[in-house]
C-alpha cells in the first residue's frame, strides 16, 4: 500500500509508515512516519544547568542533538571559574558556536590568541585551551558542538 503525505511517498511496511529520505550527504535513510514530531524547547527551560563562579551552562536536548546555552559574567576565566570543579586546567572539548553578545578571547596552548565578538561563529578545536571575559559586559554564546560534555563533573 502507497500513501502520498505532506513529506512526498510513504510507504507502509509491517503496519509502519515509512519515508525513504536523503541525508545531506546523500546517503540514503528510512523515517519512521508514525510518530513524527516537530520539538520545541527554550533555554528558560533548560534541560539541565551546570553552575560555577560566574557562570551558567545551559543544555537543551532537541531530536539527537545537544545544545548549549553559555552565560559568563565579567571576570570569568575558565582556567578559574570551571576548571577546578572539573578538575581540569585548561578545556580540551571541541566547540562550534555563535556568539550571542558580549567578547569573549579563546587561548590556545600554542599562545595563539583569538577574540570572538558578537554574531560570530566559531570554531575551537579539541586542544587545550582557555577563556575568558573582555570588558564589563557579560557574554552569551550558543553552542552546537561540545555541548554535551563541557563543563561536566
Amino acid at each position: 500500500m502507497s500513501v502520498v503525505s505532506f513529506f512526498g511517498s510513504t510507504k507502509s511496511r509491517n503496519g509502519l509508515r515509512e519515508k525513504e529520505s536523503k541525508d545531506m550527504f546523500g546517503s540514503h535513510r528510512r523515517i519512521d512516519m508514525t510518530n513524527l514530531q516537530v520539538i520545541q524547547k527554550r533555554f528558560e527551560n533548560p534541560d539541565e544547568t551546570r553552575n560555577f563562579e560566574l557562570g551558567k551552562f545551559e543544555i537543551v536536548q532537541v531530536g539527537n542533538m545537544t545544545i548549549g546555552r553559555a552565560t559568563y559574567q565579567p571576570g570569568w576565566k575558565w582556567s578559574t571559574h570551571v576548571g577546578p570543579t572539573v578538575g581540569e586546567k585548561r578545556c580540551s572539548v571541541e566547540h562550534v558556536g555563535m556568539v550571542i553578545s558580549g567578547i569573549a578571547t579563546v587561548e590556545l596552548e600554542d599562545g595563539k590568541v583569538i577574540e570572538l565578538h558578537p554574531g560570530a561563529m566559531f570554531y575551537v578545536p579539541a586542544v587545550p585551551h582557555d577563556s575568558w571575559v573582555v570588558g564589563n559586559t557579560p557574554y552569551v554564546s550558543l553552542h552546537f558542538l561540545g555541548a554535551d560534555h563541557y563543563a561536566k563533573k
